[in-house]
């Protein structure tokens, strides 16, 4: 449909195109041509031409005479008022278009929108222009927009069970096609890989800092970041998602949305290389008839990360093992950055139906892993919801900015597969209940809510990861707690 480009022109009665397209209008509808105008008002074409195209506010007195030749008043050509034919108010869009630099930055010649301009063709410029500034501020992609259209790949990937066969197929053709059979995908079977859609992959140490990899379609290079990883697992993952971009024989995105899509479809393909299907099923339904599954070994196994060998059990879980899972990366402020689930775990949503950026029940492992000195190996914990009772293994590791961690998480029936089935380490949840764990101790929150002045930090009042407290993207709970643990006069920080 077209843009409707009443909407596009400003009502400011003071607007210069507005107010050219009126006198315009008076003109033609009484006959005249520019040039006996222009005689009768005392003025030149080629100065009512530019008031007229919006180009010249005129003055007063010329303003005052327009008006008296065209049978209308001064303050009838300034009214508030919309452009007054459709013609006009197509006329102000495209010209509005015109002049933005979004227009500029396509490096055309603008289309003169008079009258020698067919009305369909006008319609069609002013739709087409409108479309380019849908996709110029769907590309910014707001925070937003982003949570929108994770949380609608989340769900359509919740509903596959997050199985994608097709793409599991592609990978396994691939990793056959260099004699895989088993075991962690090695750096020189990827090297062959991309030997095979003929490309050479280079390390170099001056990548633009905004890229990870660039690949060099006329000559057949990927170039990569320098070989000097120990394990390397980050490089075979990036050289094979620059595989994948040639093998999807994607298109460049269309929107934003198109954009995430794609980047979900390649890192889904490079989880499938990295631990094949067909060898990753054999060594999970072995673990399984042996109750003796575990992340910690299906990650080695196959040399990937922890965070990896957790994602990918989620790909293959239950189409594969009859298993329904969830899995969680949570930042150590208690955040969920990232979260999957099949077996009904209620994660935390906002209005919208986003996870991203919610905070976790303290209750869940996902942050009850946080509090423990030792964190060699898996946390595992039993938690009790209102969804049932879940048990749940973590592993926490550190980022470059702060800690995290990642958890895998199974309904209680189904925890008899699983290596740590027999801890005795339980806790409750009643969240989304606030009463559970986001609200301060009574007592507390009464000593200190009017003796404390507590300063957000930037990112977390931003972008409201934390329950808004007293104080927005503030946690009181964690507040109060703290001073109260701090008022004794005891050691301090």
């Amino acid at each position: 449909m077209p843009t409707e480009p009443s909407s596009q022109a400003p009502r400011n009665p003071a607007d210069p195109l507005v107010l050219g397209r009126r006198i315009r209008h008076a003109r033609t509808a009484r006959g005249l041509t520019l040039s006996r105008l222009a005689e009768t008002v005392g003025s030149t074409t080629s100065q009512l031409s530019l008031v007229e195209n919006g180009r010249r506010e005129p003055r007063l007195s010329l303003l005052t005479a327009l008006a008296d030749a065209l049978g209308t008043s001064p303050a009838d050509l300034l009214a508030p008022e919309p452009p007054p034919d459709r013609r006009a108010a197509l006329e102000i869009a495209l010209e509005r278009a015109q002049r933005s630099p979004l227009f500029a930055s396509l490096g055309v010649a603008p289309v003169r929108p008079g009258r020698r301009l067919p009305m369909d063709a006008l319609e069609s410029l002013v739709a087409l222009h409108g479309e380019l500034e849908r996709r110029a501020l769907a590309s910014i992609a707001t925070p937003e927009e982003a949570r929108r259209i994770n949380t609608e790949l989340r769900l359509e990937m919740q509903a596959r069970d997050n199985y994608v066969p097709e793409i599991e197929e592609m990978a396994e053709d691939f990793v056959r096609s260099v004699g895989y059979s088993g075991g962690a995908l090695t750096h020189h079977m990827v090297s062959q890989m991309a030997d095979r859609l003929g490309f050479t992959i280079i390390h170099v140490d001056d990548l633009p800092r905004s890229t990870r990899t660039v690949t060099d379609l006329e000559n057949g290079r990927i170039y990569l970041p320098p070989a000097s990883i120990p394990g390397g697992y980050g490089l075979r993952s990036l050289a094979l998602q620059a595989m994948a971009h040639r093998l999807f024989r994607f298109a460049h995105p269309a929107d934003y949305g198109d954009f995430l899509r794609q980047r979900q479809q390649l890192a889904y393909f490079t989880a499938a290389c990295l631990v094949p299907r067909f060898a990753a099923t054999d060594f999970l339904e072995r673990k399984k008839a042996a109750k003796d599954l575990s992340m910690e070994d299906f990650r080695d196994a196959f040399g990937v990360t922890h965070h990896s060998a957790a994602q990918r059990f989620t790909n293959l879980a239950t189409a594969h093992l009859g298993i329904p899972t969830h899995f969680i990366r949570a930042n150590d402020d208690g955040s969920l950055h990232r979260g999957y689930a099949n077996d009904g775990v209620p994660l935390p949503t906002d209005a919208t139906g986003t996870i991203e950026g919610q905070p976790l029940c303290r209750r869940w492992a996902a942050r009850a892993a946080f509090e423990r000195r030792s964190r060699t190996n898996e946390f595992v914990q039993y938690t009790d919801t209102p969804a049932g009772t879940y048990w749940c293994s973590t592993q926490t590791g550190t980022g470059t900015d702060a800690e995290f961690s990642i958890t895998l998480g199974v309904p209680f029936a189904h925890a008899k597969w699983f290596r740590g089935r027999e801890t005795t380490r339980r806790a409750a949840s009643s969240c989304p209940d606030e009463s559970c764990c986001r609200r301060p101790d009574p007592s507390l929150a009464e000593r200190w809510r009017e003796q404390s002045w507590p300063s957000a930090k930037m990112h977390a009042h931003v972008l409201s990861p934390l329950p808004s407290g007293t104080y927005p993207g503030v946690d009181d709970a964690a507040v109060y707690a703290f001073l109260e643990r701090h008022a004794g006069g005891g050691p301090q920080d």
